[in-house]
């Protein structure tokens, strides 16, 4: 049979067959019948394994997976995906109304769209094809899932019409709950577990290492953004049209509201219909509609300024206290965690919830057997909200939140100001230790293998562990005393600890665990001062002067280095070898890193000021040009990046990176560098 034959059939077919998953995936409006597709189908798959010379990768037959994967690559997002900032009254988005208008010379439009209860994925097209999906992650990288992806029926393998060159689809992935129920009422007749809730389960349904189950769960595909650069529209809702028009299913729910009377109708009409969507939705986003409006109100450290998510009144339920107790963290804070007998909430068995401190105790008289109501704080941790007094056994006992710490029975003191109550026996007692030593090791911090919070405990128990420079004097003798840990195990301990050495100096800071100094934070103390000793002599003003460190996390910063303990745990570990500076103070140009290279940055970055970016170039030996031209070497762009970014990529030899890409290339020098 002639080839030119053979290959028109196929693309005749793969494009009837991709047009009617359109219809019935993204529309909802089939043509024909499913017996009728499924004969298409198998034509198509015969052809190309008659001739696989003729298989594309976007044709239908390739939704079905096949083949394993073991480890899903870590892909770092060229735009960070942001979480948003959540209100929960009407108060709340007039709050947010405020700040928005404050900063804008026009009154704005705003996009309503239902906040979809599923994952956050990224879809990367590259001339109209399915290039890559990436999971969320924590916002800077996630997991390449594309294998799996490429499985879901809604998510266009090729696109249809006009559209960029390269562009990023964001949406969520979704298990609608006709489909959900359906798993369950298999896996009831197999006498399986059922899975708990739709969210959690289509998680769990992206990490699967074989692509044909992925295949054989009626997963979706919501889209609700479009971001590139060259893009055709220059609102929120031009973007949402323009991928529908692609081929992307976008909700018909979404509205463009003119001022936020509109947005809190939108909000009262769906708090009341939800119930009667194909899927779960926890509430309602409202963006800006204009990009440019979008790009003066810019973003926070963790959220756009121009968007905020309204999350709906949650549901509510009673059932028995059967218990409280109070569990201690690494940071000293003793929280009270009720007991409950197992009540169903929001799709999932709860049988623990929170009790916050010993004023809600008291405010709401909370006793031993009382019938509580719980209810999921924005959607996800179950909490005691109310107690139906009227329902109290005759002898019920009161709970009373404890004066001595439950670990050591040291005295809880409670800062003036404060809720929360603490043991600040932080050298004596045990949960506190061991929590402390636990985040040292973690996979962001020092990242350890093979010290658990099991193997932990046991160290701790045997005396081989009082605080975190012990884990560096160590010996393999010391390890093989304990009961269950072999020889080769000793070993990899041991390297482990050994190799922890090599650090950078922002995980070394993150590890030590300082109050409010999350990762983030610790990298961008780490390259404004480059080193421990310039943290522990810098002033009060010097530390609130930099963005994202306010009073609270200044003084935190300051009393830890007034402790002489903390002194001494950070002499220790520097004897120990571990890197407390990004450069050596007698750094020559000539040996840094970025040594006769030229750097420009443009946009708006996450981590760093732009200042603390330069001042990062400068200290490795790099220069800072003002403008893009041929003498310049690298391209680092944040956010929203403009007319440099276009000019530089008409010029040769310019690499363009994104921040990401610039924290990890430092620090993978760092590491090198140390060992």
């Amino acid at each position: 049979m002639d080839e030119r034959y053979i290959l028109d059939k196929i693309n005749t077919l793969c494009k009837e067959l991709s047009d009617h998953n359109y219809r019935y995936y993204v529309l909802d409006q089939p043509v024909i019948s499913d017996k009728a597709f499924d004969i298409k189908m198998r034509e198509l798959a015969d052809l190309e394994d008659q001739y696989p010379q003729f298989k594309d990768p976007s044709s239908p037959t390739q939704r079905v997976g096949g083949g394993l994967v073991k480890i899903f690559p870590t892909f770092t997002h060229s735009r960070r995906m942001y979480s948003l900032e959540n209100a929960y009254s009407r108060q709340d988005l007039m709050e947010w109304e405020k700040r928005v208008l404050k900063k804008l010379e026009n009154v704005p439009s705003y996009v309503c769209e239902l906040k979809y209860d599923g994952v956050s994925i990224s879809l990367f097209y590259r001339e109209g094809r399915l290039h890559r999906a990436v999971t969320r992650g924590d916002g800077y990288q996630g997991d390449e899932v594309t294998s799996n992806v490429r499985t879901i029926r809604s998510v266009p393998l090729e696109l249809r019409g006009e559209f960029p060159d390269e562009f990023e689809a964001r949406g969520e992935i979704i298990l609608p709950l006709k489909g959900f129920e359906a798993m369950n009422q298999r896996r009831l007749k197999k006498g399986e577990d059922l899975y708990a809730n739709p969210r959690n389960t289509t998680s769990g349904t992206l990490k699967l290492q074989d692509s044909a189950e992925v295949a054989k769960r009626p997963l979706d595909c919501l889209v609700y953004e479009i971001k590139g650069e060259d893009l055709l529209f220059s609102t929120q809702h031009q973007a949402l049209e323009k991928a529908r028009e692609w081929g992307f299913k976008v909700p018909h729910e979404g509205k463009l509201c003119k001022n936020i009377t509109e947005v809190f109708d939108f909000i009262d009409r769906w708090e009341k219909k939800r119930q009667q969507l194909p899927y779960e939705t926890d509430g309602v986003v409202i963006k800006i509609d204009a990009y440019e409006q979008q790009a003066l109100l810019g973003y926070t450290a963790k959220s756009p300024r121009w968007a905020i998510a309204y999350k709906f009144q949650t549901e509510c339920v009673c059932t028995e206290l059967l218990d409280v107790s109070f569990q201690l963290g690494r940071t000293g804070v003793v929280t009270p965690v009720a007991h409950l007998k197992p009540v169903k909430l929001g799709g999932t068995v709860v049988k623990r919830a929170s009790l916050h401190n010993a004023d809600i105790i008291q405010k709401l008289d909370v006793h031993y057997g009382d019938c509580v109501f719980i209810e999921k704080g924005g959607e996800i941790i179950p909490k005691i909200v109310a107690v139906a007094i009227d329902k109290r056994p005759k002898e019920a006992r009161v709970v009373k939140y404890p004066n001595e710490c439950p670990a050591c029975g040291a005295s809880l003191i409670r800062n003036q100001g404060k809720t929360a109550r603490y043991c600040f026996n932080e050298e004596g007692c045990p949960p506190q230790i061991i929590g402390k030593i636990e985040h040292f090791v973690s996979r962001k911090a020092m990242n350890i293998e093979n010290l658990g919070e099991e193997t932990l405990a046991l160290f701790y128990k045997a005396g081989l562990l009082k605080n975190i420079a012990d884990l560096y004097e160590l010996t393999d003798y010391q390890i093989l005393t304990i009961d269950r840990i072999a020889e080769k195990s000793a070993q990899n301990i041991l390297q482990g600890i050994k190799q922890s050495k090599s650090r950078s100096f922002e995980r070394v800071l993150y590890a030590l665990g300082i109050r409010h100094i999350g990762e983030n934070l610790a990298r961008k103390l780490a390259y404004h001062f480059t080193s421990i000793d310039a943290i522990q002599n810098a002033t009060y003003e010097e530390m609130i002067a930099l963005r994202d460190v306010g009073s609270k996390i200044a003084e935190s910063v300051q009393f830890y280095f007034s402790k002489t303990r903390h002194l001494e745990l950070i002499k220790r570990l520097r004897e120990a070898g571990l890197n407390f500076q990004i450069k050596n103070s007698e750094f020559s140009e000539n040996k840094g890193l970025l040594s006769q290279k030229t750097f420009l940055f443009t946009g708006k970055l996450s981590c760093l000021t732009r200042k603390e970016a330069e001042q990062t170039v400068l200290s490795q030996g790099g220069t800072i040009l003002k403008g893009v031209s041929k003498k310049l070497d690298y391209l680092v762009v944040g956010e929203n990046a403009g007319s440099k970014l276009q000019k530089a990529r008409l010029l040769e030899n310019i690499e363009i990176w994104t921040e990401s890409k610039f924290l990890e290339t430092l620090e993978a020098y760092i590491d090198s560098d140390a060992k």
